[in-house]
């Protein structure tokens, strides 16, 4: 056989493989390197060409070099070819109908506390209130002072604080801000009538009914006129909202450094509706808030004539009233993240 016929040999046999190649790893890893690599049939057969006649060896050589143009050239087609049919295999595979319905996707809902916060708000806004915020790291001043609790007052004992420095705390309450509402009021301008929602820090050890960390919601009313019937409106309107008409409202006398007279308010057992039973401990009534009159040296503090006007304050935590409205016996269950206790608040 001559060298030309061993390479039109070597050419079909080639091109026979190629055409029955099923993938790209199979030709670049075993026909390409067989073919036209350097230990290959043709490197082998061109190796022959020096035995030629002399004047048989251009025609040969460029015989050799064509067979291998005409197999490379059939090897990049295949591999594109197989690309291409593997592309289309995997588009098909991954072909996403737009026009099903999609996935149902579980959505959020607002923490219980914070609907509750929400609610209030929402009430206060209609009837004319500013919602304002406050620093949470707080001023000695603010925190006890300008709220008729001086260094030496007894009261302060009623609340264990956080202190960073000997004037500066971790407020214990929102009452701050009623100081600074007061500070900057003008009431040529009109009645000064505000809530305050915020997280509040004390001393306090863990347990189902205490944290360290809780909400506050504030409110004040101060203007010409205020009496204890508008509070009592207020809270009455308040509690509706939060549990519904078929609940009331009492006052009852306490004691706030800030507020005189000072009330502590009372609703409806939700457990009973009034009769008596352990959770009301028989009385018929649950202790929701504290309230009263704002003090006159709040309101002298605060560069306001005491004599000219008045006002209300109240203070009443979110947390509590989450626990008395839907039943909850351990306030950590608002904080724990459990989603199982949360999603039944949606």
């Amino acid at each position: 056989m001559s060298l030309k016929d061993e390479l039109s040999q070597i050419r079909d046999e080639g091109l026979k493989n190629i055409q029955s190649a099923v993938d790209v790893k199979s030709i670049r890893e075993n026909i390409k390197v067989k073919l036209l690599g350097k230990k290959g049939p043709i490197t082998k057969a061109l190796r022959g060409i020096k035995d030629l006649p002399v004047e048989e060896r251009p025609k040969v050589g460029s015989y050799a070099n064509k067979v291998r143009d005409e197999l490379q050239t059939a090897l990049d087609a295949k591999i594109d070819e197989l690309e291409a049919a593997k592309l289309n295999q995997q588009l098909a595979a991954e072909t996403i109908d737009v026009t099903l319905p999609g996935t149902p996707v579980s959505s959020g809902h607002p923490h219980v506390i914070q609907s509750i916060v929400d609610q209030i708000t929402d009430l206060f806004l209609g009837m004319g209130y500013e919602v304002l915020s406050g620093p949470e790291v707080e001023e000695d001043k603010y925190n006890f002072e300008m709220m008729n609790l001086p260094k030496d007052h007894p009261a302060r004992d009623m609340q264990d604080t956080f202190y960073i420095t000997d004037e500066i705390l971790m407020r214990t309450q929102t009452s701050p801000m009623q100081a600074r509402t007061l500070e900057k009021h003008d009431f040529a301008k009109g009645p000064l009538k505000m809530i305050s929602p915020g997280v509040v820090y004390r001393r306090d050890t863990d347990d189902p009914t205490h944290s360290h960390q809780f909400h506050q919601i504030e409110g004040m009313v101060v203007d010409e006129n205020i009496t204890m019937a508008d509070l009592k409106g207020t809270l009455e309107l308040l509690t509706h909202q939060l549990f519904g008409d078929k609940f009331n409202v009492r006052l009852r006398p306490s004691y706030f450094p800030f507020t005189e007279p000072s009330v502590e308010a009372d609703i409806t057992c939700f457990n009973c509706m009034g009769k008596g039973c352990n959770v009301c401990k028989g009385s018929g009534w649950i202790e929701v808030l504290g309230a009263g009159m704002v003090h006159p040296n709040v309101l002298q503090n605060a560069g306001v004539d005491a004599e000219k006007y008045t006002g209300f304050a109240f203070g009443l935590g979110p947390d509590r009233l989450a626990m008395l409205k839907y039943g909850v016996n351990d306030i950590r269950d608002f904080y724990l993240n459990d989603v199982r206790f949360l999603s039944q608040f949606n």
